[in-house]
């Protein structure tokens, strides 16, 4: 008995949100992740149990023991292996289906796989996986006899041939052990590259032969930062900190990961990102200078200097790393390359005149692309950072975008391969929530909806163009990420969201495919936490939105998933169960802070909701800005600067924070009746490590028709801090017209992150009082 109470308990959390009866097919399965392409639900179970027999082809071999493991570990019995094709539970080639396809039937009277490839197979299991019982995640968890599992019909295959995740083990070392749970965890979800970024500025951590001091000296940093990049004054630890690889360690990690379907592209950064590398040989760097392995986060001068000894050093080692792994891609970086050492460098300026080269970006093609003939003389191809694109692209380059989505673009319209993996949608180490106590991040904002409506198909690109589009990845920086609980919060859940944005395809249809991915993902978090993984849970956070009706303005608070019951108060009151239940939007009518938290029988399973509404002079009036803001930093819309709510101090990338890459920003204020004013204040994001400037100068003017404005303030800013915050008091004027003029910071300098690039700048609430 209660063998069929568990089992009516897991199929009632799968057929969630079933279609009618008469179809018999699902809308579809709520808790598969990714979602399979269709699904067909029949009447009835089979029964899986000791007798239970498993044939596998044997090119499926891993599908096979991934499977026989899975239940060995996780139940009381073992599967009885068969030598004929005469298995209850059969796995079986089908030469019609597409690469990595499969079609999983479960009947009466059995379990059947049909697969193109060993991939397909694996893939189907995975599927299977998430059919059976949650406790077989743990091990010996299920304790039944039988395992029941819903007779259903699946037909799958991948919109998308590359389906990405990244780590960074330079800034951050991991063992191991976490790699393989890394690598692992990602095959879960269908996901069939591992980019890993092996060598940094702060730690080289693969072991070759040839040059033991790369690992002896560049593995190992004398201190590691405290805190945040941007704090003042920076803090070190005062503890030596590294670790390598071995190359026993690498094919170790390479053979578990095919066991998985899991490529392995290792990243050997150049020429930028290698003062590790320098510090342990000083002769590859262009002043032969000793320098330590880096110590904080950045980028750094010292870079290669491409000479006929650097270059003999890097086909070296990268001989040994192409043996090491066996996949098609080598990955050499390409990015953040600091040109000031080839300026200054006597050597590099007389190879850009014998090169007839035009500049150091010329130079660095020459140098990405000699490095390519040498990969592709290796049977390998590379991938690089979308700056590979500067000074000319090399002949066979697959680019990874992540300054955005032009890079990929610009390189398609070549016909060249590319990989999507922008910062707007990708970077898994930016904050995934506005709650203050979210564990220290590089900054940014990156919510699981964001990820989940990503498309890795620039509309820009035709439909010829779009074949050139490989797929996308998800990028783990560690800079702040010490422990492998961090960089699981970190990942899951927006791992779920990318993994099904590659192999399901981007949403078509937003509103109904969000609400029902954040149904399956509140039952796979059932899942993980069988895993033990350290998931963040963020799906019961409220959120609240202004709305301006008419000149009315009221608060709506809501959850990602829908029917939550919400209560709050608005008197500085605790929150409980007896504060009063949310139903309406709350109107608003001066400055006021409302608190709320979401309940569930009685208990608060939220974090406490707070905001404070500055119920200022432009809160109900309209507003233009020209440009629009950039459509990756625009989540508010153009209201979200004078809708009474700050953006958060730590993270730009909510949707109050309004972001504009290179542009010089107009914005025009319409108020809602002619006011007398006398102060404007205005917030600027200046975080320049992460290419956030704060503008050298800003001019407000008003205006009683909209026509014939008059200056009232030109305000320069000289303040290094972080949240650049003006406030311009004037002798009271009547407007019912505002103008605020705000040049951007112009190209980045020399010797600062993102130097030759275009200085973003964010803009927050304007208050007018």
């Amino acid at each position: 008995m209660q063998k069929v109470f568990y089992f009516l308990i897991f199929i009632s959390e799968i057929l969630v949100s079933c279609q009618s009866p008469e179809n018999k097919s699902l809308e579809p399965f709520p808790s598969l992740i990714p979602m399979p392409k269709k699904v067909e639900l029949t009447e009835g179970v089979f029964n899986l149990n000791k007798n239970t027999s498993l044939y596998v082809d044997k090119e499926f071999m891993n599908a096979g023991e991934f499977f026989i493991k899975y239940i060995e570990n996780g139940s009381s019995f073992k599967l009885k292996k068969s030598s004929e094709d005469k298995g209850a539970i059969t796995i079986k080639k089908n030469h019609a289906l597409s690469p990595e396809g499969y079609t999983l039937t479960v009947s009466d009277a059995g379990i059947l796989i049909n697969a193109k490839d060993a991939s397909g197979a694996y893939y189907a299991i995975q599927t299977l996986r998430q059919l059976m019982p949650i406790q077989l995640e743990k091990t010996n968890g299920f304790q039944e006899k039988i395992i029941s599992i819903p007779q259903v019909f699946i037909e799958d295959t991948p919109a998308f041939k590359y389906r990405g995740m990244h780590l960074d083990v330079g800034r951050h070392y991991f063992p191991k052990e976490f790699i393989k749970k890394y690598i692992a965890h990602m095959a879960m979800l269908k996901m069939n590259y591992f980019h890993w970024h092996l060598t940094e500025d702060q730690g080289w951590r693969i072991e070759i032969k040839q040059y033991p001091k790369l690992t002896e000296i560049g593995g190992f940093r004398n201190e590691t930062l405290i805190g945040h990049y941007n704090d003042t004054p920076m803090t070190y630890d005062g503890t030596k900190y590294g670790g390598f690889y071995t190359q026993e360690d690498i094919k170790e990690i390479v053979a578990f990961a095919e066991k998985h379907e899991v490529t392995i592209i290792p990243e050997i950064e150049m020429p930028g990102h290698s003062q590790a590398a320098i510090s342990a040989y000083p002769a590859l760097g262009c002043t032969s200078e000793q320098v330590d392995v880096a110590k904080t986060w950045g980028v750094f001068e010292n870079i290669y200097c491409p000479n006929e000894d650097t270059f003999t050093f890097l086909e070296n080692v990268l001989a040994e790393v192409m043996e090491l792994f066996p996949g098609d891609y080598i990955h050499i970086g390409g990015d953040e390359a600091p040109k000031k050492q080839w300026k200054n460098c006597i050597h590099c300026q007389q190879l850009i005149k014998n090169l007839d080269v035009k500049d150091e970006h010329g130079l660095q093609s020459y140098f990405i692309t000699r490095m390519e003939k040498f990969i592709n003389s290796k049977g390998k191809k590379i991938i690089g950072w979308d700056e590979i694109l500067e000074g000319g692209l090399a002949p066979n380059a697959t680019v990874m975008s992540w300054r955005g989505t032009q890079g990929a673009i610009d390189a398609a319209k070549k016909g060249h391969d590319v990989i999507l993996t922008p910062t707007s949608h990708a970077y898994f180490d930016y904050y995934q929530s506005n709650n203050e106590d979210e564990p220290l991040a590089i900054g940014g904002f990156l919510p699981l909806e964001k990820v989940y409506r990503f498309n890795p198909i620039p509309s820009e690109l035709k439909k010829e163009e779009e074949k050139f589009v490989l797929g996308a990845q998800g990028n783990v920086w560690t800079e702040y990420m010490k422990t492998e609980d961090q960089v699981e919060y970190m990942i899951f859940p927006r791992i779920l969201a990318m993994s099904e944005v590659v192999w399901s395809g981007p949403t078509k249809n937003l509103e109904d495919d969000y609400p029902n991915f954040l149904s399956r993902t509140e039952v796979f978090n059932e899942r993980l936490q069988g895993l033990e993984i350290n998931y963040a849970n963020h799906l019961y956070e409220i959120e609240g939105t202004i709305i301006n009706e008419k000149g009315e303005l009221s608060y709506q608070l809501s959850t990602p998933i829908s029917g939550k019951e919400i209560r709050y108060t608005m008197d500085g009151s605790k929150v409980d169960s007896s504060s009063k239940l949310y139903n309406r939007g709350i109107m608003i009518t001066d400055n006021t802070t409302i608190q709320a938290g979401v309940f569930k029988d009685n208990q608060l399973v939220s974090s406490i909701f707070s905001e404070t509404i500055n119920y200022h002079k432009a809160v109900k009036g309209n507003i233009t800005i020209n440009p629009a803001p950039h459509t990756s930093y625009n989540t508010g819309g153009n209201q979200a600067l004078i809708n009474g709510i700050h953006g958060s101090d730590k993270r730009y990338g909510d949707k109050e924070w309004l972001g504009f890459w290179g542009d010089d920003v107009e914005i025009k204020i319409a108020l809602n009746e002619e006011t007398t004013i006398n102060s404007i204040t205005i917030r600027f994001y200046n975080t320049n490590g992460q290419w956030i400037y704060a503008p050298r100068n800003i001019d407000i003017a008003y205006s009683l028709d909209g026509k014939k404005y008059h200056l009232l303030k030109e305000v320069e800013l000289y303040s290094t801090d972080h949240i650049v915050k003006i406030t311009a008091v004037f002798d009271a004027v009547n407007a019912k017209y505002l103008k605020i003029l705000a040049p951007n910071y112009g190209v980045i300098p020399e010797g600062k992150q993102g130097a030759g690039n275009k200085a973003w700048t964010f803009i927050d609430e304007i208050i007018i009082e």
